[in-house]
């Protein structure tokens, strides 16, 4: 199965709802309830694991709100909430390559910021969607470049501290 047009706009509105969902819930709650992912633990080059940026109340948001969209746009509840933990996964793998790299939580790296959380649950769910290596590049470049545009959307209205 060759991607489609509206295939596309349903994996990226669950990519955008699992990485989306996150910055609204600290710009929603703050500090209530951002227990760091990785415990405060430090990696043998004794920088953070992960940061104080990922918490357990993103990975929780971000995969009950892929949940909770899935079936509204035909796919099942399990699927999206899959796709958006992976999506979550790989964005935590990001901050773990940005830790080992000196930059600091919520520091920007075109490229490592966007494409591990797009890669990883597309390449993972690829033979269950059709997805085929040029439709993996594609979903991967238009979610990097909404992303951008829509970071800057949201922190021009406040939502984010900072665009990307």
């Amino acid at each position: 199965m060759a991607l489609t047009f509206v295939l596309a706009i349903k994996l990226l509105l669950l990519l955008l709802a699992a990485n989306g969902s996150p910055v609204l819930a600290k710009w929603l709650l703050r500090d209530k309830w951002a227990y760091p992912l990785d415990g405060g633990l430090r990696f043998a080059d004794g920088r953070p694991l992960l940061g104080h940026s990922k918490t357990i109340r993103g990975v929780l948001t971000g995969t009950l709100a892929t949940a909770a969209l899935a079936p509204l746009l035909g796919i099942s509840w399990t699927t999206g909430a899959l796709l958006g933990l992976a999506s979550l996964a790989g964005d935590a793998f990001s901050s773990f390559i940005k830790r080992r790299c000196k930059i600091p939580p919520s520091g920007r790296a075109l490229g490592v910021d966007q494409i591990p959380e797009a890669l990883l649950p597309l390449w993972l769910f690829r033979n269950a969607l059709g997805l085929d290596p040029v439709s993996l590049l594609v979903l991967v470049c238009l979610f990097t470049v909404g992303g951008l545009a829509l970071s800057r959307v949201m922190f021009r209205l406040g939502v984010r501290d900072r665009p990307y």
